[in-house]
């Protein structure tokens, strides 16, 4: 087992990775509180790994709340309905919660515990690639507008991460690819010696073997864990984690997040912001051919469909939560390695790149 630990003003945490922790009852009692505790599963991540922590918990008060899988139903409805699970169970403001799932079962339980009595601890058990290297670390809990994904919601640290690298083995490929394209961010935005390693190693990681992945989920957690230290709350080098999120986020709503998981529109994110930094001199050239080049070999779609609407996507932009008064804050890339937040891309300059990304030769009079 390995620990990396998120130093915060407020105390941090640690992240736990390792095989079998789902089941290791001492790590569970370090982080349980006094109360009830309650589970909060998806319809399928539940049926897998549900019984292995209710058994190795059998000793505590324990509920279970299973919610839809899917993006589509992280909704006011959905979180309400985990609050109701909570008074039902008459929950008091030492109960725990528990987040066994994926990015979207994260959010939603991380929500409930900000503001349910106005916060309650609780533990993030991701089970995803993506969930495991990005969204489980760092405190952003949230819900879905239909206008726009995460509007509603709150920073709340877990007091701990307990990663299970066994729950890969269960991942479909599509859902492992889609937490690649996070992977991939850390190497785009900060880390080029990782970039290349993930290159190196492009068919290893594909063939999910242990060693390399136990490398890879280990310097993804390490870079998280190092940024969301420096800015907690995201008032300055933290946005550097938006990179490709802020025109994935838009792609997600514009197509009602049924047609991409939240990975694929993140890499067609980061190719549209390293097209729009190329074509504004920010990078050298050949960044956009590295970056497309690799997340292919991952299986990642690098294209913006035919169909997409750029008046859509530019509307959806408009109430990104990342934008500020002076216009739209983006993340571009100065090279594969180092980003930069950048307030000043023309609305043309936007557009331009959106369609260079879409294909204008297949996608005409889409406006």
């Amino acid at each position: 087992m390995k620990t990396v630990d998120v130093k915060l003003a407020s105390g941090g945490y640690p992240v736990y990775l390792g095989s079998g922790l789902l089941s290791n009852g001492s790590l569970w009692r370090r982080h349980l509180g006094t109360g009830k505790t309650l589970i909060v599963s998806n319809d399928v991540v539940a049926p897998i790994y549900l019984q292995t922590l209710t058994s190795v918990l059998d000793q505590h008060d324990i509920d279970v709340h299973v919610i839809p899988d899917g993006e589509p139903n992280k909704t006011v409805a959905t979180w309400y309905g985990i609050i109701d699970k909570l008074v039902a169970v008459q929950a008091r403001r030492d109960a725990t919660l528990i987040a066994l799932g994926g990015g979207v079962v994260g959010d939603m339980a991380g929500f409930a515990a900000a503001t349910y009595m106005r916060g309650l601890r609780f533990v993030q058990v991701p089970t995803t690639l993506l969930a495991q290297v990005d969204a489980s670390v760092g405190g952003k809990t949230g819900i879905n507008h239909a206008k726009g994904k995460n509007l509603v919601g709150a920073f709340h640290q877990p007091v701990a991460v307990i990663i299970d690298t066994n729950t890969l083995s269960t991942l479909p490929d599509r859902e492992f690819n889609a937490g690649l394209a996070e992977v991939v961010k850390y190497g785009a935005i900060r880390d080029p010696e990782f970039f290349s390693w993930l290159e190196d190693h492009a068919i290893e990681i594909r063939q999910r073997k242990q060693e390399t992945l136990d490398y890879l989920l280990h310097r993804s957690v390490r870079n998280k864990a190092d940024i969301v230290a420096a800015d907690e709350n995201e008032i300055g080098i933290r946005a550097l984690l938006n990179f490709g999120h802020s025109f994935g986020h838009a792609l997600e709503a514009e197509t009602h997040y049924e047609q991409f998981l939240h990975g694929e529109a993140v890499a067609i994110g980061m190719v549209v912001a390293a097209t729009l930094s190329e074509a504004r001199d920010l990078c050298p050239g050949g960044a956009v051919k590295r970056l497309t080049d690799l997340l292919r070999r991952f299986g990642l779609p690098v294209e913006l469909p035919g169909s997409t609407s750029i008046k859509g996507l530019m509307a959806a932009l408009q109430l990104d939560k990342k934008a500020v008064a002076k216009g739209l804050r983006l993340v571009l890339l100065n090279s594969v390695g180092a980003a930069v937040v950048d307030n000043d891309s023309r609305y043309d300059e936007i557009v331009a790149a959106m369609k260079q990304c879409r294909g204008e030769t297949r996608a005409t009079n889409k406006g």
